[in-house]
C-alpha cells in the first residue's frame, strides 16, 4: 500500500502532545507499506481492532488505543490517505464519518 500525505504523520509527531505516538506511527506506516489489502476484510485479518466506518474509511488504534488514526483507503489503487490523527479524547469530539483532511 502507498501512504498519501505520510508527512502529515511526521508533522503530528513533532507536536509535543503527540510525541509519544512517534514510534507506533512509524511501525504502523512500515506495516501498511508492506501490506496489500484488496478489501476491508483482508485489513481486519491484520488489524482486528481497526474500526471499519465505511467502504473506504477506517479508524486505527495507535499506541494501545491512546491515539486514533482516521484514513481513507482506495483498495483497488492500493492507496491509504491520512485524514486525521489525534488522542482518543480528541477523537471522541469528532465525527469519524465526515471529518476531512485539512492542511
Amino acid at each position: 500500500m502507498r501512504i498519501i500525505k505520510e508527512k502529515t504523520l511526521t508533522d503530528y509527531c513533532r507536536q509535543s502532545k503527540y510525541k509519544l505516538a512517534n514510534d507506533s506511527l512509524k511501525a504502523w506506516g512500515y506495516e501498511v507499506k508492506h501490506s496489500t489489502w484488496n478489501n476491508a476484510n483482508e485489513l481486519k485479518l491484520k488489524y482486528r481492532n481497526a474500526s471499519i466506518i465505511s467502504s473506504k474509511r477506517v479508524v486505527f488504534n495507535i499506541k494501545g488505543n491512546d491515539y486514533r488514526l482516521v484514513v481513507d483507503i482506495e483498495y483497488k489503487l492500493k492507496i491509504v490517505f491520512i485524514v486525521w490523527f489525534g488522542t482518543h479524547e480528541e477523537y471522541d469530539r469528532i465525527d469519524a464519518k465526515t471529518i476531512r483532511y485539512e492542511n
